[in-house]
């Protein structure tokens, strides 16, 4: 009994085994997403979190060879892509990166460049393109972004073929023709299918102005009085009907019709309530100009603020913020969300009398693709104040033309109570216009176009006034205007000549080839320019040709649209041009650009020097180069002897900017500087020395260590 009792026991306190459950293994690999830029990289990355890791491949990874055309004509036009000189280091990372990932994602731009660069990415990664790796957004904010990686997609191969095809149709007009300049003309021209119309359009409008006539005409501005009060009247015409004078006989027959001491009778008062609607929201083409004519931007500058805002501003408390949606768009679609944000915004900040109930819808241009919204703040309620602090000038200043303009889209109209009044004596017609705002409107947050009030005195019908003065004066019609950056990419987008991505390097290229310079911020062709357009115009007629150009253009956008077949499309353009290519080579004369001698001789070899222009302007050269190669900076003296060492003179300099400032010749043994430009006088309170500086209106004698000013001369 006692060995069964203690058999229990020992069975009983025998231990027994724990269950030991392995613990799986926690996956540690991260989805990869790649993007072009370092900073929506940064942005992204806060958005996704832990389990992304955001990269950057900094652009394209893959291109046509510099070297050589890189396109077999014989085999389909195909295109021989390599890696881009430079990106071996991010390639390799991209790689590195890709292999311990547990899934890609590409997430480059929404526009046909930004599809491209995904497919080379997935070229390299040995992604399969059908996977739905594929992610886009046309603003970088955190639920739009999380969003978008909810529903990713294949490559649009569409896209990927419109982009295909630009590049290839440009490398073969780039790479045939620019060859024949650099042999018959000089060497490191460039002629491409945008950029030669873009030439094309400056040049005819030089010749515009070369052909014009001027007009002479005449206008008689009066003032009038009713009592103490005095108003301004234009001659308008003879016995109710408008008349044009056109010559200073004209206007004293009008004159000998007048009793100067006589009464002027009131004829018609008409007063009605004129309505200014606001402005449509910003496409890149009107950005562009905007920026350009408000701002003085240049088109890069613009696009170069614009991509900043777009990729993410680090705004305090909030991190890194995409301030504004994508901003390469020509459509003024708005999304729901973002009206009633606004409407939203405008109730709180201005009252419900200023958010409109169905802001104004514009009408698309002929070929727009309407692939994005128009470019807006991300957010209506950021205001530029409020991020002020956190922006570069440049980024700050853009900024709020985009907010202000999206703003003002969603508001209601500008009201304004206007008035025509007709004066009348012996047959002779006077107009006086008068305005008065009565409510603001959009004009409240956008006052661009904001005109003063001109009130005019209490007028009726029959009412008599007295002519104070009568002011004749001659006048002759002026030529069309040289283009602006903005008015010439008006006129590109007007004739459907290239798309909101290419406005910007045209503009920077026909520059940088010296083939236009800026003047008082107008585009004037160079002799250069003018040789190029000349010969392109005699042997590629078509290239020139602004319909030509922009059916390609409609014909890109049908390969994006699975219209056409991107070979197809090529061959068409190839077939005849390659002719034309042909003819070229054999007959195009060699052309000699002379260069104008300086007026003095080479120190080094007694050969007269010439002026030539190189990559940073006009300077000084030897006319035996390459055999001597004595060269000299040209020098711009202004006539004035240096104030500060009385030895040197004045001479006019440039920053790398291409600011101009004023130095002494004798520097640096003297380092007398000045913004603005010394004239050669003392001050007569002070006598430091008197500058021209520039104000509004004119120019202005003032001097700079005191408050001794002269008037200023318009």
């Amino acid at each position: 009994m006692r060995d069964e009792l203690m058999a229990t026991s020992v069975t009983t306190l025998k231990p027994t085994k724990k269950k030991t459950t392995k613990r799986k293994k926690r996956n540690t690999k991260k989805k990869l997403v790649i993007v072009e830029s370092p900073a929506k990289a940064k942005t992204i990355s806060k958005y996704l979190g832990r389990t992304y890791n955001v990269i950057a491949s900094k652009g394209h990874i893959r291109d046509l060879p510099k070297s050589r055309m890189g396109v077999d004509i014989s085999d389909d036009y195909k295109p021989d892509y390599i890696s881009i000189r430079g990106k071996g280091d991010t390639i390799k990372m991209l790689k590195a990166e890709a292999k311990k990932s547990k899934e890609i994602f590409l997430a480059s731009d929404p526009d046909r460049e930004g599809e491209a660069i995904a497919w080379h990415v997935a070229h390299v990664l040995n992604l399969d393109v059908t996977d739905k790796n594929r992610v886009t957004f046309n603003e970088i904010t955190k639920d739009t972004v999380k969003d978008a990686f909810k529903h990713p997609r294949t490559i649009d191969m569409n896209l990927v073929n419109a982009q295909q095809a630009r590049r290839i149709v440009d490398r073969l007009v780039g790479y045939s023709i620019s060859p024949i300049l650099w042999k018959k003309v000089k060497k490191g021209l460039s002629a491409g299918r945008v950029q030669s119309v873009a030439l094309w359009i400056v040049i005819q409008r030089e010749r515009e102005i070369k052909a014009f006539n001027p007009e002479e005409y005449w206008t008689i501005d009066s003032v009038f009085k009713k009592g103490r009060s005095k108003f301004k009247a234009s001659f308008h015409g003879l016995n109710g009907k408008k008349k044009k004078l056109s010559s200073n006989e004209d206007v004293q027959d009008i004159l000998k019709r007048l009793d100067p001491k006589g009464d002027f009778k009131i004829n018609e008062v008409k007063k009605r309530e004129k309505k200014r609607q606001p402005p449509l929201p910003f496409t890149t083409s009107t950005m562009q100009q905007d920026a350009n004519k408000k701002l003085h931007y240049k088109t890069g500058r613009t696009m170069m603020a614009a991509q900043q805002l777009y990729e993410g501003i680090n705004v305090g408390k909030e991190g890194s913020q995409g301030l504004i949606t994508y901003m390469r768009t020509d459509s003024t679609r708005i999304s729901s969300i973002a009206k009633h944000e606004a409407a939203e915004f405008l109730h709180k900040e201005y009252g419900p009398e200023y958010a409109a109930n169905h802001p104004k819808k514009g009408k698309l241009p002929e070929g727009s693709q309407d692939a994005h919204e128009a470019v807006r703040p991300t957010s209506a309620f950021r205001t530029p104040k409020s991020i002020e602090k956190y922006l570069t000038k440049d980024q700050f200043r853009l900024y709020s033309l985009i907010w202000s303009r999206f703003i003002a889209s969603q508001m209601t109209p500008a009201v304004v109570d206007t008035e025509t009044v007709t004066i009348e004596q012996n047959g002779v017609d006077y107009r006086a216009n008068g305005s008065k705002m009565k409510f603001e409107g959009y004009l409240k947050v956008y006052s661009a176009g904001k005109e003063k009030d001109n009130i005019l005195p209490e007028l009726k019908k029959d009412d008599v006034v007295k002519l104070d003065t009568n002011n004749p004066d001659q006048h002759f019609t002026q030529p069309p205007a040289r283009y602006t950056e903005a008015a010439l990419i008006k006129t590109l987008e007007e004739n459907g000549v290239g798309r909101p991505s290419t406005y910007a390097p045209t503009l920077m290229t026909i520059q940088k080839r010296y083939y236009v310079r800026l003047d008082a911020r107008r585009f004037v062709p160079t002799e250069l320019g003018e040789i190029v357009n000349t010969l392109i115009e005699e042997y590629f007629p078509d290239i020139v040709n602004v319909d030509f150009t922009a059916d390609i253009e409609g014909k890109l956008d049908e390969i994006e649209e699975e219209k056409r077949k991107w070979v197809a499309v090529v061959n068409q353009f190839y077939q005849p041009f390659s002719k034309e290519v042909t003819y070229a080579e054999k007959e195009m004369e060699d052309v000699q650009i002379k260069e104008p001698l300086a007026g003095f001789d080479c120190e080094i070899c007694g050969s007269p020097m010439v002026v030539k222009m190189g990559k940073y302007g006009k300077f000084f050269a030897c006319s035996r180069f390459p055999d001597c190669r004595n060269t000299q900076t040209i020098v711009k003296e202004i006539g004035v002897s240096c104030p500060k060492c009385h030895e040197g003179q004045v001479i006019e300099r440039k920053t790398k900017r291409k600011r101009i400032f004023y130095g002494c010749s004798r520097y640096p043994e003297c380092d007398f500087v000045s913004w603005d430009k010394p004239i050669g006088r003392d001050c007569p309170k002070c006598g430091h020395f008197l500058v021209n500086k520039k104000v509004r209106g004119g120019w202005q004698v003032v001097c700079p260590e005191g408050d001794y000013e002269e008037d200023v001369i318009k």
